[in-house]
């Protein structure tokens, strides 16, 4: 997975140091409920389409971004779920972050679901009553997407 270059000039700058980051979530729901998933490269692990907004960049336009990127489906933002700011955590190499995370609601459009760059392992389309072991964020996540009228979730 390739680190963006805005993030390797900071760290430039700011060497392993916390690193504020906007990070983007996509719980993408067909018409027949199914949701799709990705296997991520650096963990192995099931899990949304995810991201990092790129500086400037709008987080719905962002998140399109990421999903076509990640698993060459269109979609389009149906709402957004949550905004949460994510505990502190760090990568192997050292590096600290912070994501506050914007997490949306999307449905696809068009496109077949694969394996679209060096982000993901695999792609695939989940049954909601056979999903892979997710994280509980994710499943929060999941959970609240799928109610009609329900407003974000943010803290209180």
């Amino acid at each position: 997975m390739a680190t963006p270059e805005f993030i390797l000039e900071l760290r430039k700058k700011v060497g392993h140091d916390l690193l504020w980051l906007t990070g983007i979530t996509a719980v993408v729901l067909d018409d027949d409920e199914r949701v799709l998933l990705v296997r991520r490269a650096d963990t192995g692990r099931w899990s949304l389409p995810a991201g990092i907004l790129e500086p400037g960049e709008q987080p719905a336009l962002g998140l399109l971004r990421e999903i076509e990127e990640e698993t060459a489906v269109e979609s389009e933002i149906v709402r957004l779920v949550s905004i949460e700011a994510l505990p502190p955590s760090s990568y192997p190499n050292g590096d600290q972050v912070q994501f506050l995370d914007f997490c949306f609601r999307c449905r696809p459009i068009r496109g077949e679901a694969r394996v679209n760059d060096d982000e993901s392992l695999e792609v695939a389309w989940y049954s909601l009553d056979d999903l892979p072991e997710l994280t509980d964020r994710e499943l929060t996540y999941l959970a609240n997407a799928r109610k009609a009228d329900e407003p974000p979730l943010f803290a209180r």
